[in-house]
């Protein structure tokens, strides 16, 4: 008989007992392969954590007992058990399940988590203030191995063991494979470390010793070292011990019934524990297991085989095409990625020039700063960071690279609409938070010819530069263009009808929507801004004077996004048109297809014939 179709919540899975625990695990991989294939979607980190999740909800007492997920990509199995099988066929598509935890969705998504390395704060400000009101549930943060190496984990791992508070961190290590450390005596150690005899006697003596305080510290001193020495033989956690938390060392993280178990003695403990799991990612599914980098976020797909369909070239490869090449000629360029190698197109440089390639992990913020210092000793760094994730840098780009005029390249995949991933996943804020910085170039490609030249043109500037472009499949014009500083692209010069400046590939819907207004006997001027900043502000004036109203289109965020760039230059030059600025409003974005919504935008050809009341 089918279980999971019997899950509508924690408090069902709770009826099952251990030993049907294991089919049910087999019935939610099957349910994730089976939608996946059908949508897309973070596969292999679902199928490692089937378990994991499985045994979470079935020990603690969600959502009174928080659970923080990080990164929140991994959050399937943990959707499927409260209560969301329902509509789960939509994942990550508009007005079905989100592909990340979403407070708006469900209670039981407690903290909501695209970026990572976030968990273990939120979880220790949770438990922070569930001690301030008295209260007594637990909190859980799950964080992979891959999102522990960003610096912000390490500052809360920091932070809670000095704090000394009652806390759970659970680390997914499915990098490393199931270790000798995990067998009958490592088990064996871990059920006297979490077992109640073995915690009672730890504070029973703890207490004795308080009664002797000339040689306290000393008896503690020992008594430290040989619980050390003990458990430093079989495990690797010395440094969350000494960051202050009990470690619990290497659980299989496939292993229900050790699992269960070794929760369940966690779940006795009131301080600072960390328990370290180790899941394969891909699990179950064949090829997942072979790939799971392939698979870790996956197109659809022939569950049979695992394949899927021929990528369209995006611009991400138009991007690492055109950087190998530049390199193979100029030996002071490099590469830097914050653990998106293959989602930024970096494949090929890194394979072609291992040695001057630098992924540094799920760390933006010293990708940053690292590429500072390569700048500052004549080395050409070239930068890829998707621009959801490239806002944890803010600083370190101001600081660190534009204060000081470093000569380093951002290239900012994922700018703008962004298709699936959601709200926390659209770059929409990139062109708003670096318009004002001092000194930076930044520019916007309409197509992958504007994207090769812009790239040429950026790594030979003696400053910093930004180039910011889409996730989607590169338009190719089959023309050459010629990129020169500052200055935007007269497209199509009308007479008298509105003047449409679009921003990157936008231009596109700009240039339609031209051609629609002139079967209406509409001349309308199109401009390729090229240059969010600078602005090409003689084209700008001489373009606008001769137009009924100003139309400006752009892919971000409206507050002092380029539609305000082109304002100011009016402003400046007291041209006084009606303007009309197509973009974001004031929001956080959504999860859909970017041609869905752009329509639902108003920035497809037809929105902007509507906004422009023609």
């Amino acid at each position: 008989m089918p279980l999971l179709s019997g899950i509508k919540g924690p408090s069902d899975l709770k009826k099952l007992s251990v030993e049907q625990l294991p089919a049910l695990a087999a019935e939610i991989r099957e349910k994730i392969v089976n939608t996946v294939s059908k949508t897309g979607g973070h596969l292999a980190p679902n199928l490692g954590v089937v378990e994991l999740t499985i045994a979470l909800h079935y020990v603690f007492d969600t959502p009174s007992d928080r659970i923080i997920w990080d990164t929140g990509h991994q959050s399937y199995v943990h959707k499927l058990l409260t209560g969301r099988q329902e509509g789960f066929e939509n994942l990550r598509r508009a007005g079905g399940i989100s592909g990340f935890p979403n407070s708006a969705e469900s209670e039981y998504d407690v903290f909501e988590t695209g970026h990572s390395s976030t968990s273990i704060s939120a979880a220790l400000g949770m438990a922070a203030a569930r001690d301030l009101k008295g209260e007594s549930h637990r909190v859980i943060a799950v964080i992979g191995d891959g999102a522990l190496s960003g610096g912000m984990a390490f500052e809360a791992l920091n932070n809670a063991g000095h704090q000394k508070r009652d806390l759970i961190v659970v680390l997914n290590d499915n990098e490393m494979s199931i270790s000798p450390n995990v067998g009958a005596f490592s088990t064996y150690l871990n059920r006297i470390i979490t077992g109640k005899r073995y915690n009672k006697a730890k504070e029973d003596f703890k207490r004795i010793v308080e009664k002797y305080p000339r040689w306290k510290k000393i008896i503690l001193r020992v008594g430290k070292l040989t619980e050390e020495v003990l458990k430093g033989f079989f495990a690797p956690g010395v440094i969350f011990e000494e960051l202050g938390f009990t470690y619990i060392e290497p659980v299989d993280g496939h292993n229900l019934p050790l699992l269960v178990e070794t929760f369940r003695n966690v779940k006795n403990l009131r301080y600072s524990v960390l328990v370290h799991v180790v899941c394969k990612k891909g699990k179950g599914y064949q090829p997942a297991e072979n790939n799971p980098s392939v698979f870790h976020s996956t197109g659809p797909f022939k569950i049979e085989n695992g394949i899927t369909s021929p990528p369209a070239k995006a611009y991400s490869h138009v991007f690492g095409e055109t950087l190998v090449e530049l390199a193979k000629s100029n030996r002071k360029i490099v590469a830097v990625s914050a653990a998106m190698t293959s989602g930024t197109g970096l494949d090929a440089f890194s394979e072609k020039f291992p040695g001057r390639f630098f992924d540094v992990g799920i760390a933006e913020q010293h990708a940053v700063t690292f590429a500072a210092g390569l700048a500052k000793e004549g080395i050409k760094p070239v930068v890829a960071i998707y621009s959801t994730f490239f806002q944890r840098a803010f600083d370190q780009v101001l600081h660190d690279v534009c204060r000081q005029k470093l000569p380093v390249v951002f290239a900012l995949d994922r700018a703008g609409i962004v298709s699936g991933d959601g709200p926390t996943h659209q770059g929409l804020f990139d062109i708003s938070y670096l318009r004002g910085i001092p000194g930076l170039v930044f520019m916007a490609p309409a197509n992958a010819e504007e994207l090769k030249e812009m790239l040429k043109f950026a790594v030979k500037l003696d400053g910093p530069a930004v180039i910011r472009y889409p996730r989607e499949e590169a338009v190719f014009t089959g023309y050459a263009c010629h990129i020169e500083p500052g200055k935007a692209e007269l497209k199509i010069s009308g007479s008298g009808g509105p003047a449409i400046f679009a921003c990157g590939t936008l231009l596109n819907e700009a240039l339609k929507a031209a051609e629609k207004l002139k079967n209406k006997n509409i001349s309308a001027s199109v401009v390729n801004l090229r240059f969010i900043k600078p602005l090409d502000g003689e084209m700008i004036a001489g373009v606008a004077e001769k137009a009924d109203k100003i139309i400006t289109i752009e892919d971000g965020i409206l507050s002092g996004g380029a539609g305000t760039a082109v304002s100011e230059v009016l402003l400046a030059k007291k041209i006084k048109k009606e303007m009309i600025c197509l973009g974001i409003n004031e929001q956080f974005g959504e999860t859909g297809e970017r041609k869905d919504l752009l329509k639902k935008y108003g920035l497809d050809a037809d929105g902007i014939i509507k906004a422009a009341g023609y």
